[in-house]
């Protein structure tokens, strides 16, 4: 049966009307078509049937709505602004035929359509003002009348490939094709009439297109690989390390450097934070702060004026003022670990750089949570659409990875929604409890093989989706691989020294001392038949109407616990002497906790040193101390024994008969084979001209007092050349320490001949 209408079912599309339309009527020398969208990669699938037609005329509706939007949002009232609808359809069709299917028959198709703009062949208008969803292809001979009417097709289908019934997405389009001479004639009038009031597109406009895509061919084989350096690296490219001007006096710059803030800057704009995780002595605190004085200069200034908080370690707190102050990083703000309870104000703040990030992992202790309501705290700089910016967070850690999968999730909470992330992983706490499930069923499984590849799994998963999105890492091992890097160094003269694996030196004891040494570990590190600590867990064993004014009262004592049996494990493993002192402090802070519950008296005073004031018989004058500070001091607490569970006596008690023998035993060791191997070595070994030609030794310990007894037994040996630094002292001896360790700087200009430092602090 036959019919007008058709539809994109089979062979039956709009494209093959045109096609039997055209190659039946030879004599058709006017087309015009009136369409609500327009593709050009639509068009040239008409165009091999328009060759010989003369005279071709294309009326695109553009939507209003979105210009008038533009306008709206300025407070401007539209009146059918021809430059902007001009605009409006250029940027459509030069869209469209940038995601267009790069093909060569694509292309050929496309470079028509822009050449037949260019000679005239078709005239292309766009309308301002109307909502023109019509469809209509007008078809007419050149002796046009109501013998010869030509043809008229109307219905859903515009001029794209969708709608034409091309290619693998059709549309299904509902259409019909008329030959009457009065409906030709009524769509001519209406065309005619809506053309006049239509805007037109220039040549010389559409020729842009062509210069503004893929498809101007006069871009050189250099401007093709810049285009896809940025297309791959982003704005980092356009960087020139060389170009930075304003590094203070004593900094060089350094292309490895200037990539990390690059890649750092974007980082915190994609994600709101990110891991620095360089490995020392690579500059983080260099890459850190020039992050934060671009970030200053680029967020709305001068209109806003950024606000930074640095966070740091009370011994490297020196060390990053002098950096910011070199860099003169203006507004900031910089605050030890301990101290963030002194932020009273963290909205005006915007960025946030966390130095030693690892050691804010634990969700359940007071600086973590202060950190966190810091970082979470909205900015008082609002966006455009009158919300506020979120905060920036830079962490600082060489280690990210060292950790457990709840303290890297702590860690990334701080600068990311968990259920709601910019990362592929979008439900972060899903994820990580999924890991930490699968992490804490491990440290139950007694096979060693299983739990080792379990955890290399777990941590596979979080560093590919979770941790290597988040973060700058090099080591001394990339620079030298990576050509631009090792060349920019060695034009600089930098060189990173190589580092050797550690070397373990062994030193013997004796069958007695052995034993000793073994019974001192099992006892202090076996709970259950050994030292339980309670001299620093009073307020866990307080009774509850005692306990709480102490906030997570068992959290923190076990915590204390913990510190305290580390500490004096890693003391034995320091020094013999460092050990000994640290004991008999513990003995006679237990003894003097057993001496205040015989006398019916517990004093708690964590500000205090209560065990010195008991130890030396000085009870009247803590007491009057007490009593002085008590309306000030909230912590301070006097007990009776009734105040505690009765299990607490009967543990001190046990306590200080372990530590009282360990005591005694310890008392009797005057030798120390460790220190005597040391000795030895240092002539043949570690200051060995051969070995260490620059006859520098460095030697590190978190104990004072094994420093000072190492430097004592050196100076006791003849040794006049060695240096001991620890907190107190480090500041003045900064320049000293500087010009001995420098090897840019003359020997002849050394204030003074050290060659031994011994030291508690990071130099």
């Amino acid at each position: 049966m036959s019919t007008k209408f058709f539809t994109n079912q089979g062979e039956n599309t709009l494209l093959n009307k045109f096609k039997g339309v055209f190659e039946n009527n030879k004599d058709i020398v006017f087309f015009d078509a009136l369409i609500g969208y327009f593709r050009a990669s639509g068009y040239f699938k008409i165009r091999p049937f328009l060759n010989d037609v003369p005279n071709i005329r294309i009326l695109i509706g553009i939507n209003v709505d979105k210009v008038l939007a533009q306008y709206q949002s300025r407070g401007l009232l539209f009146q059918g602004d021809a430059q902007q609808t001009l605009v409006e359809f250029l940027n459509e069709a030069k869209a469209d035929i940038q995601n267009a299917s790069y093909e060569k028959e694509v292309e050929d198709g496309i470079l028509q359509f822009i050449e037949d703009i260019a000679q005239k062949k078709i005239e292309l208008k766009a309308h301002p003002s109307k909502k023109l969803h019509a469809k209509i292809y007008i078809f007419r001979p050149e002796k046009w009348n109501e013998h010869n009417s030509g043809y008229v097709i109307t219905g859903s289908s515009n001029l794209t490939e969708e709608g034409l019934g091309s290619g693998n997405n059709i549309n299904y389009e509902f259409n019909v094709i008329l030959r009457d001479f009065e409906d030709v004639q009524f769509a001519t009038a209406e065309f005619e009439r809506l053309w006049i009031e239509g805007i037109s597109v220039l040549p010389v406009d559409v020729e842009g297109l062509k210069k503004e895509t893929y498809l101007n061919d006069q871009f050189t084989p250099f401007e093709v690989y810049i285009k896809l350096l940025i297309e791959y690296f982003g704005k980092s490219v356009e960087f020139d390390p060389n170009a930075i001007a304003d590094l203070p006096d004593g900094f060089k710059r350094l292309s490895y450097q200037i990539d990390a803030v690059n890649e750092g800057f974007k980082l915190l704009q994609k994600h709101n934070g990110f891991f620095l995780a360089d490995v020392v002595g690579l500059g983080k605190t260099v890459v850190g702060t020039l992050i934060a004085k671009k970030f200053f200069y680029s967020n709305d200034f001068p209109s806003h004026i950024t606000n930074t908080l640095i966070v740091v370690p009370p011994a490297l707190k020196d060390n990053w003022v002098e950096t910011l102050d070199k860099f003169q990083l203006h507004n900031y703000t910089i605050v030890t670990n301990g101290s963030l309870h002194k932020i009273m104000d963290a909205e005006k703040y915007d960025i946030v750089i966390l130095d030693e990030a690892h050691k804010f992992r634990n969700d359940t202790a007071d600086a973590y949570n202060d950190l966190q309501k810091i970082c979470k705290t909205r900015t008082r700089r609002r966006l455009k659409d009158g919300s506020y910016a979120n905060k920036k967070v830079i962490l600082i850690s060489a280690t990210p990875l060292n950790n457990r999968p709840q303290d890297i999730a702590n860690q990334i909470y701080l600068f990311q929604d968990a259920k709601d992330s910019t990362l592929e992983v979008s439900n972060l706490q899903h994820f990580f409890r999924q890991h930490i499930d699968a992490y804490n069923t491990l440290k139950d499984n007694p096979n060693i093989r299983e739990v080792q590849e379990g955890v290399k799994k777990i941590y596979k998963e979080i560093r590919d989706k979770v941790i290597a999105p988040l973060t700058i890492r090099r080591t001394r091992t990339d620079l030298k691989e990576h050509h631009q890097y090792l060349s920019d160094l060695q034009q600089q003269g930098i060189v990173f020294p190589d580092i050797e694996k550690p070397q373990k030196v062994y030193y013997q004891l004796s069958p007695e001392l052995e034993d000793l040494y073994d019974r001192t570990i099992f006892l202090l590190s076996n709970e259950a038949e050994g030292v339980q600590y309670l001299r620093y867990q009073a307020i866990k064993y307080l009774l509850p109407h005692k306990k709480t004014k102490y906030k997570n009262a068992d959290v923190a004592s076990a915590a204390l616990a913990k510190i305290m049996k580390t500490m004096l494990v890693k003391r034995m493993d320091s020094s013999f002497y460092a050990f000994k002192a640290s004991l008999n402090r513990f003995y006679e802070a237990t003894g003097a906790m057993i001496s205040m519950f015989q006398k019916g008296i517990v004093i708690i005073a964590p500000n205090l040193n209560v065990t010195e004031y008991i130890i030396e018989g000085r009870e009247d004058e803590l007491m009057q101390k007490i009593i002085d500070l008590k309306d000030t001091d909230p912590s301070i607490e006097i007990c009776t024994p009734a105040d505690f569970s009765s299990s607490f006596f009967d543990g001190l008690k046990k306590d200080y008969d372990n530590l009282t023998q360990l005591n005694e035993e310890w008392k009797k060791v005057n030798v120390d084979p460790k220190l005597d191997e040391f000795l030895a070595r240092i002539e043949n070994q570690f200051l060995n001209k051969e070995i260490n030609p620059q006859l520098k030794l460095v030697i590190f310990s978190e104990s004072k007092e094994t420093t000072t007894y190492l430097a004592e037994s050196l100076r006791n040996k003849g040794r006049k050349d060695v240096l001991e630094v620890n907190s107190g002292n480090r500041n003045d001896l900064k320049d000293t320490i500087r010009k001995n360790f420098d090897a840019n700087i003359p020997r002849e200009q050394y204030r003074s001949d050290y060659n031994v430092i011994i030291s508690t602090e990071v130099l």
